[in-house]
């Protein structure tokens, strides 16, 4: 039972308690960023960079991509790095995590931001591309069992630094809805075990590491303009703000969540969806 204070007493506020928008700062700080040659990545990337961070940027195949969006955070005045790491191998997690300590010496914050495309590009909704069951193999493996195993490479990494880290992982805002449909069914597969991992992580790590989870809506990507037009003006309509997201309504989320400003959040799901779904 806690005691109560006299009338018009001031309680101390414990370390943190206090923090404001100042605070919701990366100066000084080392990001990872899985996944930071375009789209949500970069932005991610570019945000944190913006707010004092230097990044380490991951990419499987999209060398030029992660390589400009590296120029673009040294163009910011931060040190940048581009490494190539497939979340899906161990053996480039363990490169990835040498090359990162090598280059920085430490991390502060891991963004697991590394997804399957199955909706674009050379595995996507093409009519003849792969099947349902390529498309959720493909999905667990780089969205879930990545993440999964990056955590657990970053956790060993920030368990060896004081005062610890920060780990971001992406899931999906309709995970705690469900949505009809293949896609939906897949993607709730493997994003809702983004989320459910990612909560039991936190309370592992707790309190030298804090984990949380962004979880995007619609959100204006290569996929958006392969929509017909009506379909998107019918989800637009379905969205109380009225717009579709863009990248960096996701990056701003992001540092909010990395930064001190968040001290005492962990193991939660921020929402950054117009006010859609739920």
């Amino acid at each position: 039972m806690s005691k109560r204070q006299p009338e018009g007493a001031l309680q101390a506020a414990p370390r943190g308690a206090a923090a404001g928008a100042a605070d919701a700062t990366l100066a000084g700080k080392v990001v990872v960023v899985t996944g930071g040659s375009s789209g949500i990545g970069r932005a991610i990337a570019l945000a944190c960079a913006d707010a004092g961070a230097d990044l380490a940027l991951t990419y499987r195949a999209n060398r030029r991509g992660a390589d400009e969006t590296a120029e673009a955070v040294r163009s910011q005045g931060r040190r940048a790095e581009s490494l190539h790491a497939d979340v899906t191998e161990t053996r480039d997690l363990e490169a990835l995590v040498a090359g990162v300590r090598g280059a920085f010496g430490r991390v502060d914050v891991w963004v697991n931001n590394a997804g399957a495309d199955i909706l674009t590009g050379e595995r996507g909704g093409r009519r003849d591309g792969p099947s349902w069951v390529e498309k959720l193999d493909r999905l667990l493996a780089v969205d879930l069992r990545g993440t999964v195993l990056a955590s657990w490479k970053a956790v060993e990494l920030m368990r060896t630094q004081p005062p610890g880290g920060v780990i971001l992982n992406m899931s999906w805002d309709h995970v705690l809805t469900g949505m009809k449909g293949g896609y939906g069914e897949v993607f709730c597969a493997a994003k809702g075990g983004v989320y459910s991992f990612s909560r039991a992580l936190a309370q592992s790590v707790a309190p030298h590491i804090r984990v949380n989870v962004l979880g995007p809506g619609w959100i204006e990507t290569a996929y958006g303009s392969t929509l017909d037009a009506a379909v998107k003006e019918r989800i637009t309509r379905s969205i109380p703000l009225g717009r579709w997201g863009v990248p960096e309504d996701i990056a701003h989320a992001a540092v909010y969540l990395a930064s001190d400003a968040a001290s005492y959040i962990t193991g939660q799901m921020l929402l950054i969806n117009g006010g859609g779904v739920v």
